[in-house]
């Protein structure tokens, strides 16, 4: 069969989950045809993406998603002033998605949560079945719990989601592991693509704490608590475009480094622990080789995301690069081994999905196009005590007890 992807281009999670999948389908014998990238002034293609998807890549302008004045989380309003007038740049997108399409006339075309691809769909009904991967479909699922945020934010990431699957004849939600099925025929909870590497991967454990900054102006909140604490080992990767060095180093004890794929996956089996703002593909790699993560969510989507991964055993969060609470979190960490369990039956799970016939009748139904209505006004969609939940690490005689309960 023949496949066309559509990638969103914000982070790094969805293009590796693209190149594990690629390799999956090719390695069965089937083609990826071509692979439509959404970038933006503030997003770069990584060159580990470029080098190992091995498919003819193309590039379209998309919405993205503003840092606020501190550069550090997303601001909604900013977002939606920086997009507004590139409203046209958009439309003659969507117009080259479709010309993309009607070119290869691909079997199947799988997006990985870009919003123009189901808008594409929306608006000129096109006949090859899309199916939509990533792990923000989970937000969909009536057992999910959200925290107790902003209900308009919520709502908003739940109509946007929703916008990136118009069209789409299969959803598949990818997941810690932790929610039955759906039970429409249409969304699927699967397993996350990990790449071959954290497969193959023996974890040891070294003497220093790996990190991962999607925006670059987290820095100066690494620099200040490692100048308190300079007997700290810490490396850092980060998606910098005004670095050119591949490796910033600070001191013997603090480095930054150009995000490399290999280069990040060896430190990550060899550190002692992990720090991240809450994207799903890292905290997943580090659940697989057994590594302790502080999660500090840079916006609504990975608040969402933390509250999953702590329901699983990730690690602990907070509110900012506070370092020592995964220190003294780490010697306590109990490894998931359900979770790995679960990411190795994703290989079968994929190629059965993506291969299988599909009804040309298959639509999703109407109540999740309402959902985030519902998420301005039902509260039993959120977690009662979000304070009570998110302490979910309480000392106890025999060291940390960790209780998850997704309620």
């Amino acid at each position: 069969m023949r496949y066309l992807f559509i990638v969103q281009g914000e982070g790094r999670g969805h293009m590796t989950q693209a190149i594990t999948l690629r390799n999956m389908l090719v390695q069965q014998g089937h083609e990826v045809v071509e692979v439509l990238v959404g970038t933006s002034p503030n997003r770069i293609i990584p060159e580990f993406f470029q080098q190992k998807i091995k498919t003819n890549i193309c590039t379209f302008s998309s919405p993205n998603f503003s840092p606020t004045p501190k550069n550090k989380r997303s601001s909604t309003i900013k977002s939606v002033l920086f997009n507004f007038p590139r409203l046209h740049l958009y439309l003659k997108s969507m117009l080259f998605i479709r010309d993309r399409i009607k070119l290869h006339q691909p079997d199947r075309v799988i997006n990985f949560y870009e919003v123009l691809g189901g808008l594409t769909y929306s608006f000129f009904g096109l006949t090859p079945p899309m199916i939509c991967i990533a792990h923000q479909y989970i937000l969909m699922h009536k057992d999910f719990k959200f925290p107790n945020k902003r209900k308009s934010e919520i709502a908003g990431l739940l109509f946007f989601t929703r916008l990136t699957c118009l069209g789409a004849k299969k959803v598949l939600a990818l997941s810690f592991g932790n929610f039955t099925n759906f039970d429409d025929g249409i969304f699927e909870v699967v397993p996350p693509l990990l790449r071959e590497e954290v497969l193959n991967a023996t974890p040891t454990k070294g003497n220093f704490i790996l990190g991962y900054l999607l925006n670059p102006h987290f820095e100066q909140e690494i620099r200040t608590w490692h100048q308190e604490h300079p007997e700290h080992a810490l490396r850092f990767f980060w998606d910098n475009k005004l670095v050119r060095e591949n490796v910033t180093t600070v001191d013997p004890t603090l480095s930054f480094h150009k995000l490399n794929d290999v280069e990040f996956i060896n430190n990550m089996k060899s550190c002692k622990a992990y720090a991240t703002t809450g994207g799903f593909e890292s905290i997943c790699e580090a659940l697989y080789l057994q590594k302790p993560v502080l999660m500090v969510p840079a916006h609504i989507e990975q608040e969402c995301n933390v509250v999953d991964a702590m329901n699983v055993g990730a690690g602990v969060n907070d509110t900012e690069f506070n370092l020592m609470n995964l220190i003294q979190f780490a010697p306590h960490y109990r490894p998931n081994y359900n979770f790995k369990n679960w990411t190795l039956g994703a290989e079968d799970t994929f190629l059965h999905l993506l291969t299988t016939p599909i009804a040309k009748s298959a639509s999703i139904d109407r109540n999740y196009s309402y959902v985030w209505i519902k998420a301005l006004f039902m509260d039993d969609m959120y977690i009662n005590n979000e304070s009570s939940f998110l302490e979910t690490v309480a000392k106890s005689q025999s060291g940390y007890d960790v209780s998850f309960v997704n309620s």
